[in-house]
C-alpha cells in the first residue's frame, strides 16, 4: 500500500530534520562524522515517535538497520540492545500482567478496593487509583492496567447512578473519569513497573553512573506519591463536584460481583504467589544478589508450567513484542550516542551557557521546562528519549546530586502526562468516553500538574534527601 499524505509529510519532516542536524549544524569537534550522522537519524527517530507515519516498532527497527550504513555501527552493536536485561525484564513483565489480568485477579483486586472504601464518591476514585497502584507494582503498562481493569469499573460504576455522557455526565462520571485518569499518572511515577519508559529512563540513569533499582524506586516513589494519591482526588473533586457524594450502591456493586466471582480459583491463587514472590524478590534483591530480571523470568516460567499461562498467551501477546522491538533498538542508538560523546559535549556547551547560575536555580528552571514541554508530547518515551538524558546530564555537570537528579527527571515527567488528553496512551481512552469536555480536561490537567509539582517538590526531594537517595 502506498504512503498517505500524512505518512509522506512526516517522513519528509524527519528527513529534513536529519538534513538540518547533520549537513547544517555545526559538528562539535569532539563528535566524529558517524557520530554526528548517528545523532541526526536519533533526532529524526524521536520526531517519528511523535508523528508515527508508520508503527514505531517498524520505526525503530528501520533506524536500527540505518545506523550500521549511516551511524558507523557494525550489525553486532547495532542490536545489542535486544540482549539487554531491562528489555527481557519488561517483557516478561508483559507476561505476568497478562496472567493478572485474565485470571481475573486485578479485576478482583479492584473489587475489593470498592468494597473497602467506595461509599463515597472521592472514595471510589481512591479505591481505583489505589488498584491501579498495587498493579503498577508488577503491570508495566498503565494501558493494560487501565484499559483492561480499572477504566471498565470505572465507567461501570458511573452507569449504575444513570450518569451517562451528556447531561448528566456530571452526576458522578465526570468526575470519576478525570480523577481516576490523574491518579493513573501519579502511580505511573511511583514504581520502576510504573509504565513502559520507566525502565529505560533507570537504565539511562546506569549508564550515567547511578543504577537504580525496582526497590530504589519504590522507596523513592511511595512517600510522595502516597501524598499526591490523597491530595490530587480531592483537589479534582474541588474543580469538577460529583452532584451525587455517597455511593453506597457501588460498595454494593462491588460485593455482588465478587459474589458472582466466587472464591479465588486455583489460577488466581496461582497468580497471586507468583506476584508477591516476584515483587518480594525485587525488594530483596540487594540481599540475595538474584537480578530482578531473572526473577521476572522465574515468574514468567512459573505461570507456564503451572497451566495458567501458555505458550500461546506469550505469543499472542502483541503489546509485550512490539515494545521489545522499539525499546531494545531506541536503547541501543541512546547508548551508542553517549558512547560516541555526543550527550557529553552538548552539556558542555550548555553548561558553558548557564556558568552564572547556581545548580539549584538552574535545576528549577529545567524541570519546569521539562515538565510543561509535555504538551508537546503524546508520549512519555519519546520525551524521556528527547529530553532525559541532555537535561540530567547538564544538571551532573553543574554540580548537583546525580541521585535527585535521576529520580526528578524520570518521576516528573510521568505526571505531566495528565496535562493533556494525548499525554500518554490511557489518557484517550479516557477522554474517548465523553464524559469531560476538552476545555474541563486541560483545567484540571494544569490544577492537578500546580499540586504534583508542589509534592513531589516538597514531600518527594525532602524524603530522597531522608532516604539517602542523594
Amino acid at each position: 500500500m502506498p504512503l498517505n499524505r500524512r505518512q509522506a509529510r512526516s517522513f519528509a519532516l524527519m528527513g529534513g530534520l536529519f538534513f538540518v542536524i547533520v549537513f547544517v549544524a555545526p559538528r562539535p569537534e569532539a563528535v566524529s562524522p558517524a557520530g554526528w550522522r548517528l545523532t541526526g537519524l536519533f533526532l529524526a527517530t524521536i520526531a517519528g515517535l511523535v508523528l508515527q507515519p508508520v508503527p514505531v516498532g517498524a520505526l525503530v527497527l528501520i533506524a536500527v538497520a540505518l545506523s550500521t550504513l549511516i551511524g558507523g555501527l557494525t550489525i553486532q552493536e547495532a542490536l545489542a540492545g535486544y540482549s539487554t536485561p531491562t528489555v527481557w525484564l519488561v517483557l516478561n513483565a508483559f507476561f505476568i500482567s497478562r496472567a493478572i489480568i485474565n485470571t481475573g485477579l486485578a479485576r478482583r483486586i479492584a473489587l475489593l478496593f470498592v468494597r473497602l472504601v467506595g461509599g463515597t464518591s472521592l472514595g471510589l476514585c481512591y479505591a481505583l487509583s489505589f488498584t491501579d497502584m498495587v498493579l503498577a507494582s508488577v503491570i508495566p503498562s498503565n494501558a493494560a492496567r487501565s484499559g483492561g481493569v480499572v477504566l471498565p469499573i470505572t465507567r461501570a460504576v458511573a452507569e449504575l447512578y444513570d450518569s451517562r455522557p451528556g447531561p448528566t455526565a456530571r452526576r458522578l462520571g465526570s468526575f470519576l473519569m478525570a480523577g481516576v485518569y490523574q491518579g493513573i499518572c501519579i502511580t505511573s511515577a511511583m514504581f520502576f513497573t510504573g509504565q513502559a519508559s520507566n525502565p529505560l529512563a533507570a537504565e539511562i540513569a546506569g549508564q550515567m553512573g547511578y543504577p537504580i533499582t525496582w526497590a530504589s524506586w519504590a522507596l523513592a516513589g511511595i512517600v510522595p506519591g502516597l501524598a499526591a494519591l490523597l491530595v490530587v482526588p480531592w483537589l479534582v473533586q474541588k474543580l469538577e463536584p460529583p452532584q451525587i457524594r455517597r455511593t453506597p450502591e457501588a460498595a454494593a456493586f462491588a460485593r455482588r460481583e465478587l459474589e458472582k466471582m466466587g472464591r479465588w480459583s486455583r489460577s488466581e491463587q496461582i497468580v497471586c504467589a507468583v506476584f508477591v514472590s516476584v515483587c518480594g524478590l525485587w525488594v530483596t534483591s540487594s540481599l540475595h544478589g538474584l537480578h530482578i530480571t531473572t526473577a521476572a523470568l522465574l515468574g514468567t516460567g512459573a505461570l507456564l508450567v503451572s497451566g495458567v499461562l501458555t505458550f500461546e498467551d506469550i505469543r499472542n501477546e502483541k503489546a509485550a513484542w512490539e515494545l521489545f522491538i522499539w525499546y531494545g533498538g531506541i536503547l541501543r542508538l541512546g547508548q551508542a550516542l553517549n558512547e560516541a560523546g555526543v550527550t557529553t559535549e552538548f552539556a558542555r556547551a550548555v553548561s558553558s551557557g548557564f556558568s552564572s547560575f547556581g545548580w539549584i536555580s538552574l535545576f528549577a528552571t529545567a524541570l519546569l521546562i521539562y515538565f510543561y514541554a509535555h504538551y508537546m508530547f503524546a508520549s512519555i518515551t519519546a520525551h524521556i528519549l528527547a529530553m532525559y538524558a541532555p537535561f540530567v546530564t547538564v544538571l551532573a555537570a553543574e554540580g548537583a546530586p546525580l541521585g535527585l537528579m535521576a529520580f526528578a527527571f524520570a518521576c516528573f515527567v510521568c505526571f505531566s502526562a495528565g496535562l493533556t488528553h494525548y499525554g500518554t496512551t490511557p489518557a484517550p481512552m479516557f477522554f474517548a468516553h465523553g464524559y469531560v469536555s476538552l476545555r474541563k480536561w486541560w483545567k484540571v490537567g494544569f490544577a492537578a500538574s500546580v499540586a504534583n509539582v508542589a509534592i513531589w517538590a516538597l514531600v518527594g526531594f525532602t524524603w530522597w534527601k531522608l532516604v539517602g537517595l542523594w
